[in-house]
Formats: structure tokens, sequence, C-alpha cells
């Protein structure tokens, strides 16, 4: 009988690029698209990225390989694969040391389903699988992300939205936080799944509506607006397509919280804002990623 905790029972591999730091985001994208989990680590010599990730041998190798070559077309920089093994257990055993519990700011915490002990004391605590790593706050957008939160929490919205949910981390922060319900939606049913997961391991499966959705497409992401506080986590490129449809759906005096950008992306995503009504309110620097506050124009909260 498989046990609960059985996973991968399949073989994993671990697969690499190593890319200039224009091309880190794309490429990160393009492994996150097949690999449960992505990592990135700099090269302090050369300044090259190494992007990583683990993934069942011979899972979508289709998908990935049209994901490489898309990333390849937006940034001009063609990146050869390589392919180790990655014995299951060790993989895990890896992922757990490398996931330990992590203060963030001033008010979170978050930690894996592995940690025993008392969670940090005086915080808000977010539980996670380390299996599921994705969106557990060690990537330097989430943690802007988090810090972002904490910054304009002194406002209470009514309405909230984390577009690009993930694993559902800046939901469930914001849902513990301001103590309100918030809509989550993302393109990938794996990261819908996850999200719920999470949602019901930290008890906040009532307060967090998770549902799979195509940017503002989706008809409850409409109806639901306009919105008080939007997260938007993913990428430059998306992020500049979809500023006048952001702008659309905020209420007056709303604030969005967007990552996913490396610092030289940020002022063309600012521009795209700026363009269509919105102004910046501050920005948290998390290594060489920026988060930016923006502000809609209206009546204060």
């Amino acid at each position: 009988m498989r046990g609960p905790r059985q996973r991968h029972t399949t073989p994993l591999e671990t697969i690499s690029v190593d890319v200039p730091e224009s091309a880190l985001e794309a490429y990160e994208a393009a492994l996150a698209t097949v690999c449960t989990t992505v990592g990135f680590f700099r090269d302090h010599k050369t300044g090259d990225w190494r992007v990583e990730g683990v993934k069942p041998v011979g899972r979508a190798e289709g998908e990935l390989a049209a994901s490489l070559v898309l990333a390849a077309a937006l940034t001009g920089v063609t990146a050869p694969i390589r392919r180790t093994p990655t014995p299951a257990e060790g993989w895990l055993a890896r992922t757990h040391a490398a996931f330990p519990e992590q203060n963030i700011g001033r008010r979170f915490a978050v930690r894996g389903t592995h940690l025993h002990g008392k969670p940090s004391a005086g915080r808000i605590t977010l539980t996670l699988d380390a299996g599921l790593a994705f969106g557990s706050g060690e990537h330097g957008s989430t943690r802007g992300c988090l810090r972002a939160l904490e910054r304009i929490s002194y406002r209470v919205p009514r309405r909230i939205m984390d577009m690009g949910t993930g694993s559902g981390i800046l939901a469930m922060a914001a849902a513990r936080l301001l103590r309100r319900p918030v809509l989550a939606t993302d393109i990938e049913p794996w990261s819908v799944r996850v999200a719920c997961q999470n949602a019901r391991l930290n008890r906040l499966g009532r307060a967090m509506r998770i549902r799979l959705a195509n940017g503002w497409r989706h008809r409850l992401v409409r109806a639901n607006a306009p919105y008080d506080l939007v997260f938007a986590n993913i990428l430059a490129r998306p992020l500049c397509l979809m500023a006048k449809e952001l702008a659309a759906h905020m209420a007056p005096g709303g604030t969005a919280i967007l990552s996913g950008l490396l610092e030289t992306q940020a002022r063309g995503v600012l521009a795209a804002h700026r363009r269509c009504g919105l102004r910046l309110e501050g920005r948290v620097r998390e290594g060489p990623w920026t988060t930016l506050i923006l502000r809609a124009a209206g009546r204060t909260q």
C-alpha cells in the first residue's frame, strides 16, 4: 500500500540551464511549466545564473521543448539543457534541508510541514509542504510582496485578489493579516490544486476562493471587481499587457502589489501602469528582484 507521504514513484531528474541575468526570468518561467520546484543560483565569478528544476523523467517533454524555444526567442539566448538523475528520497531530503523556517519582514513566518516544534512567537505563521516548495517564500519576489503587504496593512481593503497565486502564500498572508476573504486565481491547474491544499492546511479554506482563471477574462474575476487590493506576482511582460485591465478593475484609492520583476524590468512595468493612471507609492527590493506598490487615483482608504 502506498503511504500518504510516499511521493515520486517514477524516477526524477534535475534539468538545468546557465543564462545571463537578462534571460533569467524567461528561463525560470520555462522550467516552471513542467517542474514541481525551480531554483536559481548566481555564479559570482561570471555573473550568470543557473536555473534548475526537478521533474519526473519523460514527463511533458513536448511542453518543455516548446517553453525553451519560447524563452530563447524572447531573450535571444539559447541555453543548452543539462539532465542529471535525482533520487526521490535524496531530492526530498535536500528540499527539507533547504527549507528551514523563514522569518519575513516584521510579521510573517513561513515553515514547512516537515518542521517540528513551536513556530516563531509573535508572527503570522504560514505552513507549506516543502515537497511543493514553489511560492514558499524563498524567492525574492514573494518576500518582497509580503513586506509590501506589511506596509499597507493599516488600510482595510474590502475586496482582495491574488492573481497568479501559485502556492497561495500571498492570499493566505492577506487573509490572515487583514482578516478579509481573498479571491485567488491561477492559470495552471497544478497551482490551483496546491493552493487549495495549502489553504486547508492553514485552516483558511473558508477565507479563500481559489479558481482556475486566465487573468482578467474569467467571469468571477470581473464580477468581483472593483478591488481594493490586488497582488500580481507573475512576469514583467504579462504585467505590462494587463496594465489597462488592472487599472479598470481597481477601486478608487486601491493598491496593487506587482512583482516577479528583476530590478532592470521595473521601470518598464511602472511606465505601463502610470499610463493607465496608477502612481508609484513605494518599492521593495530583495536581491535582484523588485516589488512595486501602486495606488489607483481617487479617495484614500
